[in-house]
């Protein structure tokens, strides 16, 4: 390889920040500690630069990838040693996605905080993902919060986790699921464009070991993209079916049809015939994906409400 390769110049590099034998005085210390802050500093500016050539590329594409951002979280955490605290890496790399982010556009998220406040769970944790300096806009409900997305004021909302009883709008996952039936009215009423349908793609923590003091609280990531595969996933799915259909049967269908759920949330309303459920599957997977046609008693086909990257601790051996 010669000097000038990216290679060559990398592995110079960290050869030159390796610790030199035998014991050395304070000022020898303090004076690498700056030689590696200053090579710290060139790699974020190269990486920076790289990140302009990536955002004149997609020509004004929308720069959010979570699954990419999982995918190099997961790919740094296997290969980290040594005394740097882990949970520190997924910090730093978290503001340096951040930062990648704001230096495409102005990156914006719309929280969903039922209790209002600064210091709430939900807003803590998006703090936590989305980095230390990147506007947060508060809202009490998930429509809100959602709106804001759909408006184009907001690249992501983060939501409160779904539930089966209605406390604090947690059942705004039923929105995602009638979109379609939405956009049609609007259109029909000449309302305003649609920016694109919102998914779900990512659920906070990605690292759930919780230190003491972190939010313990969980929250979903929607935005107007769809889910990127990260490589160890679970795919949300919105399903209508009679009333009368049992949670037990229903299971027993899904895992029928070759499908795995962790969870059902089921929605009934008073007498109405039809029902709804959230289910959490197994998988990045595909809305044609013909598994899903054989489901039995679907009353419309299965609707993907979006797929997240599953959290560090939950794909280790």
């Amino acid at each position: 390889m010669s000097p000038t390769d990216p290679t060559s110049r990398a592995t110079s590099e960290a050869d030159a920040l390796l610790p030199s034998a035998g014991p050395r005085g304070l000022d020898v210390l303090r004076s690498e500690l700056d030689a590696i802050d200053d090579a710290l500093l060139a790699a974020l500016q190269r990486r920076a630069a790289v990140v302009a050539e990536v955002a004149a590329l997609k020509n004004g594409g929308v720069p959010l990838r979570p699954g990419r951002e999982a995918a190099i979280l997961r790919r740094l955490l296997a290969a980290a040693s040594g005394p740097l605290p882990r949970q520190a890496v997924v910090r730093i790399w978290r503001e340096i996605l951040a930062g990648s982010l704001a230096q495409q556009g102005h990156f914006t998220v719309a929280v969903c905080e039922p209790g209002g406040g600064q210091k709430g769970a939900i807003g803590l944790l998006a703090r936590e993902h989305f980095g230390a300096l990147t506007p947060l806009h508060l809202h009490r409900s998930p429509s809100q919060a959602i709106g804001d997305v759909a408006a184009g004021t907001a690249w992501v909302a983060v939501l409160p986790l779904p539930a089966e009883e209605d406390a604090g709008g947690a059942l705004w996952w039923t929105s995602l699921l009638h979109q379609d039936r939405m956009s049609l009215d609007r259109a029909e009423h000449g309302g305003a464009a649609e920016r694109g349908r919102i998914q779900i793609v990512a659920r906070l923590p990605f690292w759930a070991a919780r230190p003491e003091g972190a939010p313990r609280a969980a929250a979903l990531v929607v935005a107007a993209i769809p889910p990127d595969a990260s490589g160890a996933d679970r795919t949300l799915f919105g399903l209508e079916f009679s009333a009368e259909t049992s949670r037990a049967r229903l299971a027993s269908q899904i895992a029928a049809a070759g499908l795995a759920a962790a969870t059902i949330l089921l929605r009934r309303e008073g007498e109405q015939k039809i029902a709804q459920a959230l289910v959490d599957l197994a998988g990045f997977i595909a809305e044609d994906d013909p598994r899903l046609a054989a489901i039995e008693g679907l009353l419309r086909p299965a609707v993907r409400l979006g797929a997240y990257a599953e959290a560090w601790e939950e794909v280790q051996p």
